[in-house]
């Protein structure tokens, strides 16, 4: 048996432990494991396909991004190829990939990915490869599993983010906006402002009133605590509204959103007069060592997508339902988005010691 292993989208903590994890359990068993580059443009020509043994997945378990690297804009039925006038032209490379995979000799494909690459898989399980997946977003946002690796490490970035700016908040009697990831899905900041005891939580599942943020504000005042720590997803919008762009993405990619942070920051301070002063964390939640449950977590995943290939389980991802490790159909993860539900007790008990969601 010869299988190739894939990381595709945002890279996220837990990534290597997946590697590492994936590549043993098939080296003990006798099998060879390929490395794709790049997502899939190892399979396209644009990047190498390495060979992974024991002494190259050696010691990589706590390392943070990916030793295959990624991307955001290599998805084969439209990978964008630039033109001689500078624009980009999409294409359908499937074929292309196909056959460069059996020219491989790749028997079977572990793909590492979120909602998108999961697409990817599917379709090219349509065209007769046989793929594994293994769910991956810091965001937390793919359906059938209960949590994905880098999603605990994300919360506790921003948590130590939270704590630090607790003390300087109160210090200068000012509000902090601080904007976290998770695109459509609010669950980094409502597990770190829960956790972090912010005063409003901000996310896209609620849409918020500017003004009901401000009256929290004031109340707390009011009360004699003269700061105040509002914690914004990226995509949080108002009602009526639309979330925060950042002009124009790449070729092959998703839209940008954020910059929300600063526009409720200035108008907070318009409205309540509160010197108010924003943060995006960014790209700094993706970054550094997973935390011990995500390297956990993406161990047991790669542990798991090996036992699943030789099972035969072709167009399923394996996923966590507490206590175990399944796997379920690709299809049935696609069909249905994962967003924080309003009633989930978290959102309760946030609302239940006094935090706003602006609503």
């Amino acid at each position: 048996m010869r299988i190739a292993i894939s990381t595709g989208g945002g890279d996220a903590p837990g990534l290597n432990a997946v590697i590492r994890a994936a590549a043993l359990s098939a080296i003990n068993r006798g099998w060879e494991v390929l490395g794709i580059k790049r997502g899939f443009a190892g399979l396209m020509g644009e990047d190498e396909v390495i060979t992974l043994t024991k002494d190259s997945v050696r010691g990589i378990a706590h390392m943070g991004g990916t030793i295959l690297r990624s991307t955001n804009r290599g998805n084969p039925f439209f990978y964008p190829r630039k033109q001689a006038d500078g624009t980009f032209k999409e294409e359908d490379r499937s074929d292309e990939l196909m056959e460069n995979a059996t020219r491989l000799g790749i028997d079977a494909l572990i793909s590492i990915g979120g909602d998108g690459s999961l697409d990817i898989a599917r379709r090219l399980c349509s065209k007769g490869m046989k793929i594994v997946c293994v769910p991956k977003t810091i965001d937390n946002d793919v359906s059938g599993t209960v949590t994905t690796f880098g999603f605990d490490t994300a919360v506790n970035t921003a948590l130590d983010a939270i704590d630090r700016l607790h003390t300087t908040a109160e210090s200068h009697d000012r509000v902090m906006v601080m904007e976290v990831m998770g695109r459509d899905a609010g669950f980094i900041a409502l597990h770190a402002g829960v956790a972090g005891t912010a005063d409003v939580i901000l996310i896209p599942e609620i849409p918020y009133d500017i003004g009901k943020v401000c009256e929290k504000i004031r109340a707390r005042d009011a009360a004699g605590r003269l700061f105040s720590i509002v914690i914004v997803a990226e995509g949080a919008f108002p009602r009526g509204g639309a979330s925060h762009t950042l002009g124009e993405s790449m070729p092959g990619q998703a839209r940008r959103i954020g910059g929300v942070a600063d526009a409720i920051a200035r108008e907070i301070q318009t409205i309540t007069g509160k010197e108010t002063r924003s943060l995006v964390l960014g790209h700094l939640q993706r970054g550094g060592m997973p935390t011990g449950y995500d390297r956990l977590l993406a161990t047991r995943f790669g542990g798991a997508a090996v036992r699943a290939i030789a099972d035969e389980k072709w167009g399923q991802m394996v996923a966590l339902q507490s206590p175990h490790i399944v796997t379920i159909p690709i299809d049935e993860v696609l069909g249905e988005v994962k967003r924080v539900d309003p009633t989930h007790d978290v959102v309760q008990t946030a609302r239940a010691t006094g935090i706003s969601f602006g609503d």
